[in-house]
């Protein structure tokens, strides 16, 4: 099918990517997901395939390619069915290393973000706290200057790939009295003394190690700063739009992949005489489903298209992350139902997919946070402003 936004060379990507997932991933999913460990071969693997590089300079090592290759890649990962494989690796290619390559100078680049494009090191982003939720500029998370080093002390909570990744990009507070202007940007190695990580046990995404980080006492040297000191909020709010956008992404593709397999389950099951696809009631459920699906991904490529030649879209992709969790919800509810006593069972996707959809609404931003940003927006004016 004609499209305005993929090539040729992005389908022939699609195409190889899918071919790897099937063979590389797909055979250890349930091990991954029983166990909550995601093995260390997974991550070199996509490193030396290039797939943590597609965003990323060729300076350090990436591939510099156009957004549309990190769109096929994030909807790829939602139709292997383990929304917590998948997140552990948007999360470190696109959470973690967004931060070493914007903020990260050249040392820092080279020390962590190559070595992350190629898959000998795991990163995470350490943003939310026990106690903070989404308020963002409310943490308590503090980073003291003394010398050239500074002493971290605090928590951080739900983070993804948080027991197991090599290092941590962590935001603090550098002076505590000021709200938004007094946050700084980290990045700490996982070994340095008074850092230590809970796992934490989920309703889904359980393949990935989600974990709650305590940092007592941390010494951290000043040359670990990314970016200038007190800018921490405007670069994770300047961030948040991919991440929001990439929930977007990650919820029509999952939202698709429970169509697709409703569709071919109707086609096949039989009941008084003929196939479930058959009849109109279940017909005219899968034409809402699927338009719902299509209305989300037009709208969601189309930011992804303004995002990339460098649009400022954080009302358009918090619209996206809104409104494409809430109808995946829905649409992955449906698509169980229409399996009717198999959509429960286990053997099948749906259950897992019923259970790793529902952190949409959830992460990156509770849809209640989202919809207060968006009313600002369009009812108070407000506009949010790029990090200079």
């Amino acid at each position: 099918m004609e499209s305005r936004y993929f090539t040729e060379e992005h389908e022939v990507f699609r195409d190889s990517f899918r071919e790897f997932l099937q063979k590389e991933v797909v055979p250890h999913i349930d091990k991954w997901e029983e166990t909550g460990t995601i093995e260390r071969f997974i991550w070199k693997k996509f490193g030396e395939m290039g797939y943590f590089g597609l965003s990323y300079p060729e300076e350090y090592g990436g591939l510099n390619l156009d957004i549309f290759y990190m769109v096929i890649f994030l909807e790829e990962l939602q139709k292997i069915n383990s929304g917590g494989f998948a997140a552990a690796m948007w999360a470190h290619v696109y959470l973690a290393m967004t931060h070493l390559n914007k903020e990260g100078d050249d040392r820092i680049k080279r020390e962590y973000l190559t070595p992350s494009i190629d898959g000998d090191k795991i990163g995470c982003l350490c943003i939310t706290e026990p106690f903070g939720g989404s308020d963002v500029a409310g943490m308590r998370t503090t980073a003291v200057k003394e010398g050239d080093h500074y002493i971290i002390n605090g928590s951080k909570t739900f983070i993804t790939n948080g027991v197991y990744s090599d290092y941590l990009i962590i935001a603090a507070k550098t002076d505590p009295e000021s709200k938004h202007a007094g946050m700084s940007i980290f990045v700490i190695d996982r070994e340095t003394p008074g850092v230590s990580a809970t796992k934490l046990d989920k309703l889904g995404w359980r393949a990935s190690d989600t974990g709650e980080i305590a940092f007592d006492n941390v010494k951290v040297p000043a040359s670990n700063l990314m970016g200038e000191e007190g800018k921490g909020f405007p670069y994770i709010m300047q961030h948040f739009a991919l991440e929001r956008l990439i929930m977007g992404i990650n919820a029509h593709a999952r939202a698709e992949y429970a169509v697709d397999y409703a569709i071919q389950y109707m086609s096949e099951r039989q009941a008084f005489g003929k196939t479930l696809d058959k009849f109109q009631a279940l017909r005219h459920k899968i034409a809402e489903m699927a338009s719902e699906v299509e209305i989300c991904k037009e709208f969601n490529y189309s930011i992804a298209e303004r995002m990339d030649k460098g649009g400022y879209v954080v009302k358009e992709a918090s619209m996206s992350k809104l409104l494409s969790t809430k109808i995946a919800d829905q649409v992955i509810y449906d698509a169980l139902q229409l399996l009717g006593g198999y959509g429960y069972m286990e053997e099948y996707p749906m259950a897992r997919l019923l259970r790793d959809s529902r952190l949409g609404p959830i992460g990156g931003g509770t849809s209640e946070i989202l919809k207060e940003i968006i009313a600002k927006m369009v009812i108070d004016k407000k506009e949010y402003k790029p990090a200079t």
